[in-house]
């Protein structure tokens, strides 16, 4: 079983972020390292979101330079804020930037704050999950195809050259996230090479059956897909911390505070077996505050080799 970090650019100067990836990359465990695709500090609202918050892809391009070992993405784009056309050069750019370690992670896009703020407002569910379709089919037809010729609703090429190349080959691995059980798991099977959920293990269990009979209607194999998650962590002994964190869950609308790894060492590791018995290869951590050190190097040091 594998784990990456998510310690991302929410909340952090630049100074700080590039230590804490050149930590994680040279003294730690953890097999990839991600930034996420939003422009504020907040949750999807006003509230908080005024802190630092660099570009995402822009900074990633920086680590990618700062780093040499660990693969690297966003977890993940919202295909809403770029032409995928331009996304692909980013992505390509990154790849060759990093020698060859980026993980292409997009979704259908949900922050409502920033796209009404920021941008043209949110599209609704419908026409989200339409233009990831179209949009990871484009970058795809660029990756793979030469001088693609395509004409969607929302998107089109025609003939354009792609040059350079993607360093890995055919392309990055394109990892969807999302576990919307009638748009978003059947555009993984149609695309993806990892797919990325959250919830209990009891649920995602539940996504992977749901994934498995998408790529039987479409004659893919499902082992083809790897399945990881995203998971807060929370590593600690503290009871009464404890308690505020799964109350605070439970008040911020968490069905179920198994989404989440909390507790002592020992603790997670059952909770990291109990996703590995559902089916799970590989786990990404988020942290609040976004680069909680300690948490990150406890769980190198004591959680990791058990699954290694």
């Amino acid at each position: 079983m594998k784990f990456g970090a998510v310690p991302t650019q929410a909340g952090v100067e630049w100074e700080t972020l590039v230590e804490t990836w050149e930590e994680l990359d040279r003294g730690s465990k953890f097999d990839s390292l991600w930034l996420m695709d939003h422009f504020v500090t907040g949750f999807g609202q006003e509230f908080g979101s005024e802190g630092p918050c660099m570009e995402g892809w822009t900074a990633l391009a920086g680590l990618a330079q700062s780093t040499s070992r660990a693969r690297l993405g966003i977890l993940v784009t919202g295909n809403t804020y770029r032409h995928p056309a331009v996304l692909a050069k980013q992505a390509t750019t990154v790849d060759h930037i990093s020698n060859g370690r980026l993980i292409f992670g997009i979704g259908a896009g949900w922050h409502e704050y920033e796209h009404t703020t920021m941008l043209d407002g949110l599209p609704p569910v419908k026409e989200r999950m339409d233009r990831l379709d179209e949009s990871v089919g484009l970058i795809k037809a660029l990756w793979t195809e030469d001088r693609p010729s395509t004409r969607g609703t929302y998107y089109s090429l025609d003939r354009p050259p792609y040059n350079p190349a993607n360093v890995q080959k055919p392309h990055p691995p394109i990892l969807i996230g999302g576990g919307g059980e009638k748009r978003t798991l059947r555009i993984v099977a149609k695309y993806a090479d990892v797919a990325n959920v959250q919830g209990s293990p009891e649920e995602v269990a539940h996504k992977w059956q749901v994934l498995d009979e998408h790529c039987k209607a479409i004659g893919r194999d499902p082992g083809e897909i790897k399945r990881t998650i995203q998971a807060p962590l929370w590593l600690t002994d503290d009871e009464a911390f404890k308690e505020r964190v799964t109350q605070g869950m439970a008040a911020a609308g968490a069905r179920d505070t198994r989404s989440a790894l909390l507790g002592n060492a020992d603790e997670v590791k059952s909770q990291v077996q109990a996703f590995k018995d559902a089916g799970v290869e590989e786990i990404y951590l988020a942290q609040w505050p976004r680069t909680h050190m300690e948490s990150l190097r406890g769980f190198s040091e004591k959680v990791i080799p058990e699954f290694a």
